[in-house]
């Protein structure tokens, strides 16, 4: 799962970019669908999956674990599960790649399993703490050799039965409660998670569509989500939407690049996922909800989005969990508003994989923006929608969405910019730089 060697790309202003695209399949709901259908009693099917890097190491620490997973011709997915509890012990250490999604809910999966599995991931990756998922699976009895600072290289050493616990997020995270709510599966009693901050839904809705014992519950304290264990989970087929994560850097490239016309079709408009819409709205963008419909238990829409003047705003802070993947995005939008935009309350932003807001500060910042750095967040000065200066190499730091952003920023920018490297694409987006061609953009 290591990346090859650098592929650096110099992004030069578009001419034009106008079309009807479609974004790959939801990660989130990619990786969460491979998991539960792999502990699933049959056969299930998903359509729409991201074929991305991140999701395809979900699917291969599935298969090390006991799954039949195969990828058919036409695309579909076929799982054929172990069942709640009958995950084999792996063989070999699981290469999560750059995917903290995959090894997060991978160690709730593991956790209240009789097996032992070692994770290993990138250079990126291995950076990232792993310490808020190690704290509550270990007070359900599960045991960890991490390297120091709750870091990968890590082994989890599983216990069954393992004790349910009620839990309290100390941080907003769809991770570590989902890790939670999975080992809880297989946990005789009720495991409860606390949410003082919504998150994500993705896993509460899966998990119910396919039969979990699962209940959520609104309180002074906030979201109580508790899971029944030992249940047996039934095969689903499964349609993937689109996800509103990739749609985000059509939806700032569509605002911010003159006469841009796009359209973005069956993108996935769970409620806890579209706080970029609501930002860049705030801001003025012309986003159009086309034909809103239900695909598989998740909302979905066409996206229109037009050239708009940007206005700077300060982002409302209780967007955050609904838009922690789009800051990066966000940050380009506000170099073409007019004014300064602010955002806080998004210090989560530094242990993604890679510090982003130092990453975006230095990459907008050697493009000619000006940037301001808070330990939560940033503040940045727009052009009032002229091309910002750029002509500059930014450093990606093996980060895909550092990559696709500026990328998008160079869509209108006097000189080119180029990334350091872009592979990093991949993990979530094979088709990025394709679809920028489709769209008249030459990359």
């Amino acid at each position: 799962m290591a990346h090859p060697l650098p592929q650096p790309r110099t992004v030069r202003a578009a001419a034009a970019l106008r079309g009807t695209i479609a974004v790959p399949g939801d990660k989130s709901i990619s990786h969460r669908s491979l998991m539960l259908s792999a502990l699933a009693v049959g056969e299930s099917r998903v359509e729409g999956l991201l074929e991305g890097e991140d999701v395809l190491a979900t699917a291969a620490a599935m298969r090390a674990m006991g799954a039949d997973i195969v990828r058919q011709d036409d695309g579909v997915w076929v799982i054929h599960g172990v069942g709640v509890g009958g995950l084999l012990q792996p063989e070999t250490a699981l290469d999560m790649g750059n995917s903290g999604t995959s090894t997060r809910l991978l160690m709730g999966l593991v956790a209240s399993h009789p097996i032992t599995a070692t994770f290993i991931g990138d250079a990126s990756l291995s950076k990232r703490p792993m310490g808020r998922v190690i704290e509550p699976l270990s007070q359900m009895g599960a045991q960890f050799q991490d390297t120091p600072g709750g870091r990968l290289p890590l082994m989890v050493r599983g216990i069954n039965p393992a004790v349910p616990i009620r839990y309290t997020l100390p941080v907003a995270s769809a991770q570590v409660k989902s890790a939670i709510l999975l080992a809880g599966l297989n946990t005789p009693g009720e495991t409860t998670v606390i949410e003082p901050i919504a998150t994500r839904d993705h896993s509460e809705r899966m998990l119910a569509g396919f039969g979990a014992d699962l209940t959520v519950t609104p309180s002074p304290e906030g979201r109580v989500i508790t899971i029944r264990g030992q249940a047996e989970l039934k095969p689903q087929n499964i349609v993937v939407p689109g996800d509103p994560s990739s749609a985000a850097f059509w939806l700032v490239a569509g605002s911010i690049v003159p006469d841009a016309d796009v359209t973005i079709t069956n993108v996935g408009m769970n409620p806890t996922r579209t706080g970029i819409i609501e930002a860049l709205k705030m801001m003025g963008a012309d986003i159009t909800e086309l034909d809103a419909r239900i695909v598989g238990g998740e909302p979905v829409a066409d996206l229109r989005v037009r050239h708009a003047a940007l206005s700077a705003i300060e982002v409302p802070p209780e967007l955050t969990p609904s838009m922690i993947d789009e800051y990066p995005v966000l940050f380009v939008a506000a170099a073409f508003a007019t004014g300064t935009t602010i955002a806080r309350g998004a210090e989560e932003l530094r242990v993604k994989e890679s510090d982003r807001i130092t990453a975006m500060a230095n990459a907008l910042g050697a493009c000619g923006v000006v940037c301001e750095e808070f330990e939560d967040g940033m503040a940045v000065t727009g052009t009032g929608g002229d091309p910002i200066p750029g002509g500059a190499t930014v450093a990606t730091l093996l980060d895909h969405r550092i990559a696709m952003s500026m990328t998008i920023a160079a869509l209108n920018a006097r000189d080119p910019i180029t990334l350091d490297d872009a592979a990093p694409v991949a993990t979530s987006y094979p088709v990025f730089f394709d679809t920028l061609e489709k769209l008249g953009a030459m990359a």
